[in-house]
């Protein structure tokens, strides 16, 4: 019989071994041509151009471009896997016998936008800011991406490795996502957020607030002939309407990839039937989110009357037409990997029969000292953009089934998620999207006491030592067993009320050619580098 770290070095073999072999320079087979400026939509202004310092698709979808990972998942496979993990700045990497050390062999000849070299400091470099206890970045979202992770040494110009904790598979689906770019040691970090520099394939130009963002070819890229564009450019257009006129009037190449919804391709497929488009998972759940240490919602009957008032349905009905899909923590099968099963979830508080619920609901509210007679007042909070303020009215109505009178305060994306990472805020319908379908991201980020990105404080101890256990778990049938147990423990503790798992599409005009939109994850497939323009 096999031992546990047998039975891991065996299934870290077999999840990379067909990647590690893979090219980086991997892309379509036809004659590309090179020149011209893809014209991208974008919603809003990005807080800052820092990757590692946001937690917003609005900065990881523009500046992806400019960087490289360790490894990366392919940008021309649609759903992000392990067999999709190909070498990025990586060219290879071994894991150590006990699963506790994960070694990359790093490519040399690679330079910095600003002609310095890349090499394995710049790798413990990045790391050291993620892993530091000191807070060496403004805000740190993923930091609890890495509690297993360490340290991370420079064993010489070209060699880094990964010193774990204890095993940890997922790790290497980590460090594939678009929100772990490598950063340069050279640049202060207060550099990153306005000027950025990367070994990417396009260099950054200017960031504009309620204006654009512009990038340029990077003309010394180490991957010879890419990128195929000059530059791209993303125009910041707030309203949407307006977005969506502008794409079908062949102003723009592409819309921003996350943007159109199940009416508005209906929509565009009417006004402009030779874009290409693509509807899919984002890997974005829509939910409820309460300060739980803010009076009255530190009384656990009204954030579980909250809960039970809620209709997924009809958000489902009525935004996405049927098409988005009720889920818990984790992206809900089949799209998802880990998420609970549909016959698993109806068994779960507020899953089921609405109106009961809702029966359940006005009586907690009335234990709590409210009723039709005195109705609970407040604001909900949430982001000033149409995928946000959207659900946001309808969680406003459902709310007065339950003697609650709320409002909406709208929120510049910027403020809205200082607000959200300070607790400055009481109640809020937020929108959480997962660079990776894995455990080891949702729960960590979401749910692990102490997370920059657990925006309600949820926090309880064994939960967290459930999480450690699912991630160490080798057995991926084990593991899947105790993250539908866990999933499940958390919509019980109303930790963060999962309303839908979201769909969108994004859309390009014909003559753009070598564009995959990923249908788990909308963080990690706009590097861009092999797009070209056909006219």
């Amino acid at each position: 019989m096999k031992s546990r770290t047998d039975r891991f070095a065996l299934a870290c073999f077999a999840l990379v071994s067909v990647a590690a072999l893979t090219m980086a320079t991997t892309g379509p087979a036809r004659a590309q041509k090179s020149g011209g400026v893809l014209k991208i939509q974008h919603m809003d202004t990005p807080p800052s151009a820092s990757i590692h310092e946001e937690a917003t698709v609005s900065t990881a979808v523009p500046f992806m471009g400019l960087f490289n990972n360790l490894v990366m998942f392919d940008q021309h496979v649609a759903k992000n896997s392990f067999e999709s993990i190909i070498p990025d700045l990586a060219l290879s990497w071994t894991w150590g016998a006990d699963g506790k050390t994960l070694a990359f062999k790093l490519r040399q000849g690679v330079r910095w936008h600003d002609g310095k070299p890349f090499t394995a400091k710049d790798v413990a470099c990045t790391f050291d800011l993620l892993l530091s206890a000191e807070n060496k970045l403004r805000r740190n979202p993923r930091g609890a991406w890495y509690g297993n992770v360490e340290k991370v040494t420079a064993d010489g110009d070209f060699d880094a490795t990964f010193h774990l904790k204890a095993p940890q598979l997922s790790l290497l689906a980590l460090l594939a996502s678009g929100y772990t770019p490598i950063y340069p040691c050279h640049i202060p970090i207060a550099d990153m957020r306005r000027k950025p520099i990367g070994t990417g394939p396009f260099k950054f130009v200017e960031l504009k607030m309620n204006e654009g963002i512009k990038l340029t070819k990077n003309t010394d890229y180490w991957k010879p002939g890419r990128p195929y564009l000059d530059g791209i450019e993303y125009t910041i257009i707030a309203d949407r309407s307006t977005r969506m006129l502008s794409f079908v009037s062949g102003k723009f190449d592409m819309t921003f990839p996350t943007d159109v919804t199940v009416p508005l391709l209906k929509n565009i497929k009417k006004d402009a039937p030779q874009a290409q488009c693509t509807m899919r998972a984002t890997g974005v759940s829509t939910n409820l989110i309460v300060n739980r240490e803010m009076p009255p919602f530190d009384d656990p009957k009204i954030r579980r009357a909250m809960a039970l008032t809620l209709d997924r349905q009809a958000f489902i009905d009525i935004l996405s037409e049927g098409q988005s899909t009720m889920g818990g923590a984790m992206l809900a099968p089949p799209d998802g990997v880990w998420g609970l099963p549909p016959e698993k979830l109806k068994t779960i508080i507020g899953y089921g029969d609405v109106a009961k619920s809702r029966e359940e609901a006005r009586e907690l509210m009335k234990q709590a000292g409210y009723g039709p007679d005195k109705r609970l007042k407040l604001k909900v909070s949430t982001r000033n953009i149409a995928t946000f303020r959207d659900p946001a009215v309808i969680l406003l109505d459902q709310l007065k089934q339950i003697y609650i009178d709320a409002e909406l305060e709208v929120i510049d994306t910027s403020v809205y998620y200082n607000r959200v990472f300070k607790k400055d805020y009481v109640v809020a319908l937020n929108l959480t999207g997962s660079a990776v379908d894995d455990p080891d991201v949702t729960f960590f980020e979401g749910y692990a006491c102490g997370s920059l990105r657990n925006y309600n404080n949820y926090c309880n101890p064994e939960m967290t030592k459930l999480f450690e256990a699912q991630s160490r778990e080798p057995d991926q049938k084990k593991r899947l067993k105790m993250v539908w147990e866990i999933d499940a423990k958390l919509q019980e503790d109303i930790a963060r009320p999962i309303i839908s798992n979201g769909k969108a599409a994004g859309c390009w005009q014909p003559y753009v050619k070598g564009v995959t939109l990923h249908t788990n994850s909308i963080y990690n497939g706009t590097r861009y580098e092999d797009v070209w323009l056909d006219r």
